[in-house]
């Protein structure tokens, strides 16, 4: 193998680490700023996307249909993303191999945040046509090829360098940066929703968030580069086997965890979707509530759901990350029965519907990923888990909004209940299968 070539960013990166931190010794605080950052980043193209899905592409990219059917063509645009993000993974495996993870970082975030740019520079379909359908697809699609890129090793390095009794706190501190995208995606198209009229932000408005994406991105690199390209760091992956192994070496010794690793977090996965897009969805589409009203409550919710992250740390340290992830993965199965009433009651019920769904998803998603690296034997651990996180995505997340939809204009609400209370119960099942494994190698 060759010796990995740094970039122009990887080199200032190791430069500044060791001008400042001669003597620096990696610590779990300083390499959890860099991982929310990093999650914050890629979570907020994700989210800005989505949001514009329910608000702008139907209407500016699909008037040739109704509301519904635009729509519901977002949707499978959005799950394009999930379903090009393998194969960004096969192609940057290749490059961190062979030219370092400062490299591959560097090129995949690039990428993120210029795909993401000329998503807001997209003429609407009346100037460009069916173009304009098929750059969205293709910045869609060059989005989630990044995102396959993306995979650091920083979250599961977090884990390992944790003190024993800190180890669910330290699985959590990832997940954090997803609410946190949440909320600053949500209040921008909040602020623009709200200042300016609807044809304003229809026209220009909406491409705003687009551009903000870029400069986040860039802060993430910087901040993620900085740490995995500093020797101490270097160290730490290589001696903690946080190194590369081969696909087809790691789907053979690995597959049957990283299927079980691949529904384990189905749940909680597919519970983010059912309450921050699909929700937005149906609001916009079956009742005659504000988008900006139910933004704000998911604004306010995302709040709740970044205490219940947290709070997952605490309870995973105490009552142990099993019992957690079995006992939200219930509580989101009875929401699936629950929930699809309280949404279609209106003001107090979608109120609720958002608050209590945030607490679920912030105590199931705080600790989903860490179920998943915590399986994988060291030398395959930092390959197998880039490979479960790509497909746990795919099947618990990429499709759900569109199938949610589909289902809740084909039979009412109460079907999208269905499908997240089938998420709930494979999380349950996975978790049950994964017991009997470990008792087995026990024994």
């Amino acid at each position: 193998m060759s010796t990995p070539a740094s970039t122009t960013a990887e080199r200032d990166a190791r430069r500044l680490h060791s001008d400042t931190h001669h003597a620096h010794e990696a610590d779990p605080g300083e390499m959890s700023i860099g991982v929310i950052i990093g999650r914050a980043a890629e979570f907020f193209d994700f989210f800005v996307f989505a949001i514009a899905c329910v608000l702008v592409f139907p209407a500016r990219l699909f008037p040739f249909v109704d509301p519904l059917t635009g729509t519901l063509y977002s949707f499978a645009i959005l799950a394009l993303g999930f379903l090009a993000r393998p194969f960004g993974s096969v192609f940057f495996h290749w490059v961190d191999r062979n030219k370092g993870r400062g490299a591959k970082l560097t090129f995949a975030m690039m990428l993120l945040g210029t795909s993401t740019v000329a998503m807001g520079l997209i003429p609407t379909y009346e100037t460009l046509g069916a173009w304009a359908l098929i750059l969205l697809c293709i910045f869609r699609a060059a989005q989630g090829f990044a995102l396959g890129g993306t995979w650091d090793g920083l979250a599961s390095l977090l884990a390992l360098s944790a003190p024993e009794n800190k180890r669910g706190w330290y699985a959590m501190v990832p997940q954090l940066g997803t609410p946190i995208a949440l909320i600053v995606a949500t209040a921008l198209f909040v602020y623009l929703v709200m200042s300016m009229s609807a044809t304003d932000f229809l026209d220009w408005g909406w491409r705003y968030p687009f551009f903000v994406a870029f400069a986040i991105n860039v802060v993430a690199l910087f901040a993620r580069v900085r740490l995995v390209a500093s020797p101490d760091y270097d160290h730490m992956f290589k001696s903690s086997d946080l190194t590369p192994t081969g696909m087809g070496e790691t789907l053979r010794a690995e597959s049957r965890g990283i299927l079980l690793g691949a529904f384990t977090p189905l749940a909680s996965f597919a519970m983010l979707h059912m309450l921050t897009v699909f929700p937005l969805a149906y609001v916009f589409l079956y009742t005659e509530n504000s988008p900006a009203g139910f933004l704000t409550t998911l604004l306010i919710g995302s709040f709740v759901g970044l205490a219940a992250t947290a709070a997952s740390g605490v309870l995973s340290d105490r009552i142990g990350r099993r019992k957690l992830l079995i006992g939200s993965a219930v509580g989101i199965a009875i929401f699936a029965i629950v929930g699809p009433i309280l949404l279609s009651f209106g003001g107090a019920g979608q109120t609720l519907y958002v608050m209590v769904g945030f607490i679920l998803v912030g105590l199931s998603f705080g600790q989903a990923s860490g179920a998943v690296a915590a399986s994988f034997n060291k030398g395959n651990r930092y390959t197998a888990s880039a490979i479960t996180s790509d497909l746990s995505w795919i099947i618990g997340a990429g499709l759900a909004p569109f199938v949610a939809l589909f289902l809740t204009a084909s039979f009412g609400i109460w079907a999208a209940g269905a499908y997240l209370l089938s998420g709930a119960i494979c999380t349950l099942i996975a978790l049950r299968i994964n017991k009997l494994v470990s008792n087995m190698g026990r024994n």
